[in-house]
């Protein structure tokens, strides 16, 4: 191939993305399908096998509750062809008090959140269940701080939500700076939404955006956590929240196509496909 066309080849890559497949075995609640959902993954799964995919990421809400749903879950992706990366959402602890320290090694993930880096983008894995009142077993000093912080800081927001602790804050602020010195271009997965504003998103939302204003270098943050899907853009960066795989009588996931200035959304059932492109 000419040197043109390998050198625009260098910076191309895809990923799948599912957010929110949330099974559960029970009744439909409303537009939620619960039981549905391991055979609309399978498809996806097999669909996805079809492409050349570098890996996959599931965006949180494996599950819907009870610890057995993940052992059901796991074959189906086991069967992906690409490494898969999970993102915890806030109904994967619906779990017993005693399985929640154990819900991020389940779902074979080495913290519950850390970056990997894949051809000149770093892709950083986010837990907006750090400080929750859903995800630390009730006893646990993690509990009471959570329950203590809503109380007096974040009374009006849904408790379904969570917060990034000032640890994780400190750690997302060394990851980009580290990313900027290495010219490297950022995407975030989170479960949860920090813009445009709404009921979903992380309590403390606006100091995670004030921090991402401050990094030329994140280009995307990609979420699930609100059914309906979302979109904004602001100081370069596309916030997308994508549809949930649980709540259709079709299906949701999605293709993400990075290039050099853009990434191209290629959305399967209900999601929407888009061109975002970047800087």
């Amino acid at each position: 191939a000419p040197a043109s066309a390998q050198n625009d080849n260098k910076h191309k890559f895809s990923v799948g993305a599912i957010a929110d497949c949330q099974f559960a075995d029970q009744d439909d609640y409303g537009e939620r399908l619960y039981r549905r959902s391991p055979k609309k993954l399978e498809d996806a799964v097999k669909h996805l096998n079809s492409f050349n995919l570098d890996y996959v990421v599931h965006l949180g809400d494996f599950i819907d509750k009870d610890w057995q749903s993940f052992d059901l879950l796991k074959p189906i992706t086991d069967q992906l062809k690409h490494p898969l990366y999970h993102v915890l959402g806030n109904h994967d602890f619906s779990v017993a008090d005693d399985k929640k320290h154990l819900v991020a090694a389940k779902l074979n993930m080495p913290a519950r959140y850390y970056s990997f880096k894949h051809k000149n983008w770093r892709f950083i894995i986010t837990d907006g269940n750090d400080i929750s009142t859903h995800a630390w077993s009730v006893d646990s000093a993690k509990f009471k701080e959570a329950q203590s912080l809503h109380a007096d800081h974040y009374p009006d927001k849904e408790t379904w939500n969570g917060a990034f602790s000032k640890k994780q804050i400190d750690w997302l602020n060394s990851e980009l700076n580290d990313a900027e010195k290495l010219g490297e271009k950022v995407a975030i997965y989170s479960h949860f939404p920090v813009f445009p504003s709404n009921e979903h998103n992380l309590w403390n939302d606006e100091d995670v955006l004030s921090l991402l204003r401050s990094h030329k270098s994140v280009k995307l943050w990609l979420n699930g956590h609100n059914h309906d899907g979302n979109y904004a853009k602001i100081n370069g960066i596309h916030f997308l929240t994508l549809k949930a795989m649980v709540n259709t009588e079709e299906t949701a996931y999605t293709r993400l196509d990075f290039d050099e200035n853009q990434i191209k959304v290629i959305g399967f059932g209900r999601q929407d496909s888009m061109i975002l492109l970047i800087k």
